[in-house]
């Protein structure tokens, strides 16, 4: 059969996998819900498991577990990766006022764009590869976490040792707004800036204090000139805090960090810097905790290379297929960083990701299905 013939399947199928859909976006499954992750994951195991998979559900006891799925035969080639996530942003009893709808050829809800379409697309390649009679060429590895939308803690080392055992990487994770993959993120840094300084009476005797609120001031005005957008290295002071009450000389002060970069030569320049800082107040002292938690993925020759087999495949199907870049960071960071090559944003159009908004354009799912069916047994 033609590969044409695996969009057709999806298509001919597809009420079926929105219905699957729905369903899996009404289980909700926030980062920290441990409880309801695992019980997602045995879902997504049991669904897996029944299209032939070799599924491993990774008991994590600081979160929710973690699944893996192994399809294929052994071949002699290193496995594609299939990484992706099942945790979302949305606190439990968002469906109260963001229920799943399906209004002018879109479907929404919370965590359907970002990124629990993801799941039922890989569900569908599956089940239309094996109706199509197409049989891997090399195994594929499925890789899905619970903690992506909180910086992957219990995850990266897992991601990072079945990446270095990979051929390349798919991540699953939205498409830019026009539809575009994603071969280059920024790494995601998180700094903990604090102040001490000395306590007293505002009004008897303020010169026998130290303010913190004052040396922090100072820092975050000089923080600004870390910023250099042209190199794509940004820095935003997102939350400060200090002082007790408005009479007295405040004694501790901190700020809450993010930095964004686009090489790793920016983000070792950001974190040299930080950890530089001396506080230039009397009587204060200063620190500066934190790192980044995701590393830049760079657009290498290895990750342009393997987009550019991606627009082959595509061309094939009909499709014209462009890249981008983004500031926000994905788990396809630490798996770029290792030099595996990865390509992002594999999943289904929409948008709206983390707002209120969120929702995917039903039409696009046969044509991403057919696309990462094709990746899967082409490359």
């Amino acid at each position: 059969m033609s590969d044409l013939a695996i969009r057709a399947y999806v298509e001919d199928h597809v009420e079926a996998y929105l219905a699957e859909l729905t369903a899996l976006a009404e289980h909700e499954s926030p980062s920290r819900d441990k409880p309801r992750l695992d019980a997602l994951a045995a879902t997504i195991a049991g669904r897996w498991a029944s299209l032939g998979g070799i599924v491993e559900i990774v008991a994590n006891p600081q979160g929710g577990d973690h699944i893996i799925a192994r399809f294929g035969r052994p071949t002699g080639q290193r496995p594609s990766l299939v990484l992706g996530h099942f945790d979302t942003v949305w606190p439990v009893g968002t469906l109260g006022r963001m229920p799943v709808r399906r209004e002018a050829g879109r479907l929404h809800g919370p965590g359907i764009y970002d990124m629990k379409a993801s799941l039922v697309l890989f569900s569908a390649v599956l089940e239309a590869l094996e109706a199509t009679e197409r049989r891997l060429t090399r195994p594929v590895v499925a890789l899905f976490t619970s903690d992506e939308e909180i910086g992957s803690p219990t995850s990266r080392s897992l991601i990072e040792q079945i990446a270095a055992e990979s051929a390349h990487v798919f991540v699953l994770e939205p498409p830019l707004a026009d539809g575009s993959l994603k071969t280059a993120r920024k790494g995601v840094g998180r700094f903990t800036m604090t102040v001490e300084g000395k306590a007293a009476h505002a009004g008897v005797s303020p010169e026998k204090g130290a303010s913190a609120i004052v040396e922090l001031a100072h820092q975050i005005l000089g923080l600004q000139t870390l910023n250099d957008p042209a190199a794509g290295t940004t820095l935003n002071v997102g939350l400060i805090q200090g002082g007790t009450t408005p009479n007295v000389v405040p004694a501790h002060a901190s700020a809450e960090i993010d930095v964004r970069a686009v090489t790793r030569a920016g983000a070792e320049k950001v974190e040299r810097a930080l950890s530089a800082l001396v506080a230039v107040t009397p009587g204060t002292r200063l620190s500066v905790t934190g790192g980044f938690n995701r590393p830049p993925m760079e657009r290498t020759e290895a990750v342009a290379a393997l987009f550019e087999q991606a627009r082959r495949v595509g061309r094939g199907l009909g499709l014209k297929l462009t890249e981008g870049s983004t500031g926000g960071g994905s788990d396809g960071n630490f798996t770029a960083a290792l030099g595996v090559p990865t390509l992002d944003g594999l999943g289904v159009e929409g948008g709206g990701a983390h707002a209120d908004d969120e929702h995917i354009v039903i039409d696009s799912f046969s044509a991403r299905a057919s696309l990462l069916a094709d990746l899967i047994l082409e490359l």
